[in-house]
């Protein structure tokens, strides 16, 4: 079945804006022109619009869709795989802060005590869904699944204390990059600084830290497209310039 701009976004629930827009910057061609000039899409213009839905409803920006699914090496099915990863993952999530609420209302209401601990399960369920999304795929081809699931269940067990440690320490690597990037010198005060507290935020996932892996990490951060869009979006070159700052400080 074929398409014009505006039946497809009744179909996709999605404005004919946001359809014209992705076929300017070349996210979503249409088949063909009509004779009236009607952009006009067909069914693989169909799966195509599904699979950067699912990316945007994933939160991934359209630069990052764009460069994955312009890679000859891009699955339908395989991101479909992905996307149901991702999507199960999103789900434990919610129903883990679903059940801290509850947990939560119950105390309140009945007086009953709840352990501190319970009280971040769907936090630090959150920032190992965050970092799956992120690092996931990458760091269990490189890393393997047993020490990445090592590291989900280090973050399971993190104390209070060291919760909002990890936490403050991911916005102080980034407002720190932002700084050092400015000075251009990978070797200074505050990019070596900024991956002195890079090392830092690994070892509360890390069981152990090497200079070694730290440096293994940061160049792929330059070579997968997808951590370089992360850390590019804000200043072009930041994936570039951090893994200097970080073969710097490990000595690699």
């Amino acid at each position: 079945m074929e398409y014009t701009v505006r039946k497809l976004a009744e179909v996709a629930g999605v404005s004919a804006r946001a359809i014209r827009f992705y076929d300017e910057i070349g996210l979503l061609k249409p088949a063909r022109i009509s004779s009236s000039g009607y952009r006009i899409y067909g069914a693989d213009e169909v799966d195509r619009l599904q699979q950067i839905l699912f990316f945007r409803e994933l939160d991934f920006p359209l630069e990052q869709i764009g460069m994955i699914m312009r890679d000859p090496a891009f699955s339908g099915p395989e991101a479909l795989a992905a996307h149901r990863e991702r999507l199960m993952a999103r789900r434990q999530q919610l129903d883990a802060l679903i059940t801290n609420v509850e947990k939560s209302i119950a105390a309140i209401e009945g007086g009953k005590a709840m352990k501190d601990k319970e009280k971040f399960e769907g936090f630090k369920q959150k920032l190992i869904d965050d970092n799956e999304k992120r690092y996931g795929q990458e760091v269990r081809q490189k890393y393997g699944n047993e020490a990445v699931n090592r590291s989900n269940q280090k973050v399971k067990g993190m104390t209070e204390a060291q919760y909002e440690e990890v936490t403050r320490l991911a916005e102080a690597v980034q407002s720190t990059l932002r700084e050092a990037f400015l000075t251009g010198d990978p070797a200074g005060e505050l990019a070596q600084k900024a991956a002195d507290l890079h090392r830092q935020w690994l070892c509360f996932y890390w069981d152990h830290y090497s200079p070694e892996a730290h440096a293994s990490l940061a160049q792929m951060y330059v070579d997968d497209p997808r951590f370089t869009a992360y850390y590019d979006k804000e200043q072009p070159g930041t994936a570039v310039f951090l893994r200097d700052a970080i073969l710097i400080y490990t000595g690699k």
